[in-house]
């Protein structure tokens, strides 16, 4: 029942908070203006971030009050979410904020967790169940790697109407069944919570999206599906169960893989926007965005599966 109290809640939130800030986006023209690389031909709204991130804070502090995962998601996001509004505004105005200055906010957001002590501790052997405890400044090393790489990842798959909110969404809920599963509730509560903002975004900017959720939006649901993953699925893992987290957030892990690739061997630079994602390729072979983004759901509703079983497997 709980479970079902906070999917609702947080899906309110963000159902009726994005109509106003769209008319306040439109208003101030904080909005992402068409052009070469982008494949919708008209302004839209920028400001979803605001309202998953108001969604996602305000009912997880309802439900759980302040903890060092409730702490790591408030810190971390606030700085995701305000260097993303910058970035957002500046788009906006045609401009680009700075690669490297972005890059060392979201590097300092990625080692927030290690801060609240959230972070990949170390894995269990699955022979004889004894856990080998990683280096302090290994497990910091490796948390922030992750986190980071998540902060992207979401990021770069934002490129169709509802995919990456609706992705978020299947990845948020095969985290929450792996924490219900292992019997971590104070994780699956959040899973459940991300899910529902995801859902409560999803309605608005579902083809043809009426608002955008922005780097705001997306590099605050990377951050805290990695943070979820990290707080659940990798604690206490084995070399196999490791796949759990990976497998859950497959889709975006593999489209950036396969894009990092393709720019290397291009070589172009790794961080400059192009059309070399999964999407703009399916919608070359002449697929529209609709069912771009339901062939995507496919293949992450896949991961979310092999992931499951996997750890319904070895227990």
């Amino acid at each position: 029942m709980v479970y079902a109290l906070a999917a609702l809640i947080s899906f309110a939130i963000v159902f009726a908070c994005v109509p106003p800030l769209r008319k306040l986006a439109l208003n101030l023209g904080f909005v992402d203006r068409p052009n070469t690389r982008k494949i919708h031909n008209k302004p839209v709204p920028l400001m979803g971030g605001a309202a998953i991130f108001a969604g996602c804070v305000l009912v997880m502090f309802l439900f759980l009050g302040f903890t060092p995962l409730t702490g790591t998601i408030a810190a971390g996001g606030l700085v995701l979410v305000t260097v993303g509004l910058v970035d957002d505004a500046a788009k906006s105005k045609g401009k680009d904020f700075p690669v490297w200055p972005r890059v060392i906010l979201y590097m300092g957001a990625a080692s927030i967790p290690s801060l609240f002590q959230i972070k990949i501790a170390g894995i269990a052997n699955p022979i004889n169940g004894l856990f080998i405890s990683f280096p302090d400044w290994f497990s910091w090393l490796m948390t922030m790697l992750w986190v980071f790489a998540l902060i992207n990842m979401i990021n770069f798959i934002d490129g169709v109407d509802g995919l990456a909110a609706g992705v978020s969404m299947l990845s948020a809920l095969t985290l929450l069944t792996a924490a219900l599963i292992k019997g971590q509730p104070e994780t699956a509560i959040l899973a459940i919570i991300v899910a529902g903002v995801s859902f409560g975004f999803l309605v608005h900017n579902f083809y043809p999206a009426r608002i955008f959720m922005g780097d705001a939006g997306a590099t605050f649901l990377g951050y805290t599906l990695a943070v979820i993953a990290v707080h659940g699925t990798f604690k206490k893992a084995t070399f196999i169960t490791v796949l759990v987290p990976l497998l859950a957030l497959g889709l975006p892990i593999l489209d950036t893989t396969y894009v990092m690739l393709r720019r290397l061997i291009s070589g172009k630079g790794l961080h400059r926007a192009d059309k070399l994602h999964t999407h703009h390729t399916l919608m070359k072979w002449g697929l529209n965005q609709v069912q771009t983004v339901s062939f995507m759901y496919l293949i992450a509703a896949l991961f979310a599966l092999m992931s499951i079983i996997l750890l319904l497997a070895v227990g």
